[in-house]
Parts: structure tokens; C-alpha cells; sequence
């Protein structure tokens, strides 16, 4: 019963199974596949459905401080609940990488409704990272912002 809650959907990127049929993901990646479909999405790129997405492209240019961590996971977060119904969202952590200044791990926290079993997806955000003499953005702390809840 709780498999026919789940279901299936094409694969994302979209494939071609061994018998020329189209690949389908099946349960937990499925909705794994549509949490990356729906951060990757950016409001306006369906025609049809113009609201669907996240916002987090609006991001794209902001300085790697405090609040722009905090603004993904907000983002991140509300997108997930509206537009991913099989899943609870637990916790949305976002991270800037040190190590590479263009990249801010979003770490989605969920749980899939009818199952008892914690998971997590770690999402690499891109963004374009400051100038070497632009004034310097607010310093971050050491550890995982986390968005309420």
C-alpha cells in the first residue's frame, strides 16, 4: 500500500532502459528525483504550471553571509512543502564550502509520510562567488545554519 503512495515516474535525467522503454524511478529515488526537480526549477520555466519551482536562483548574485543561508533554506524549505506532498520536511541545512567559493550545500532533511525512516539529500547550490575587492560579507559561523521548525 505504501509503495502504491510513492509510485513511479520517468527518470530524471530522462533514459532509456535496456528494453528501449522509458526508465522509470521507482519509490524512495522518485521522490528523491522530484526534491532535485523542484530546487533546480525556477518559477516562470513551466508554462503551464508558472508557480512551480524554487526560488533559490534569486540567490544567485547574494553575498555568502548569514541571511542569504538563511533565505535558501527558507526558500528550499517552502518550496518542498508545497509542491513534494509525500514527503515531511524534517530540517534545511545550508552550508557554504570554504573550500569552494562558488558552492553552498543545501542539506534537505525529510521524511517520507507512511514510513518511519529519516532520509537526506545534499544538494550543491552554484553561486557566483564575491570579488576579490568587494567589501566582505558577514562572517559565517562554524557550523550548519538550520531554517526553524
Amino acid at each position: 500500500m505504501a509503495h502504491d503512495f510513492i509510485g513511479a515516474g520517468w527518470n530524471f535525467p530522462l533514459q532509456v532502459d535496456p528494453t528501449n522503454a522509458i526508465g522509470l524511478a521507482t519509490q524512495v529515488r522518485d521522490i528523491e528525483q522530484a526534491i532535485e526537480i523542484i530546487i533546480r526549477t525556477a518559477p516562470g520555466e513551466r508554462p503551464m504550471r508558472p508557480e512551480f519551482g524554487c526560488r533559490i536562483q534569486d540567490h544567485l548574485f547574494s553575498p555568502m553571509n548569514d541571511a542569504t543561508l538563511a533565505a535558501i533554506a527558507n526558500d528550499v524549505r517552502r518550496a518542498l512543502e508545497r509542491w513534494e506532498p509525500r514527503i515531511d520536511v524534517e530540517d534545511v541545512k545550508v552550508v557554504f564550502d570554504r573550500g569552494d567559493l562558488g558552492t553552498a550545500h543545501i542539506d534537505v532533511g525529510y521524511r517520507v509520510r507512511g514510513y518511519n525512516d529519516e532520509r537526506n539529500l545534499v544538494f550543491p547550490f552554484y553561486v557566483i562567488p564575491e570579488e576579490a575587492d568587494a567589501p566582505p560579507s558577514a562572517e559565517l559561523p562554524p557550523m550548519y545554519l538550520t531554517n526553524g521548525a
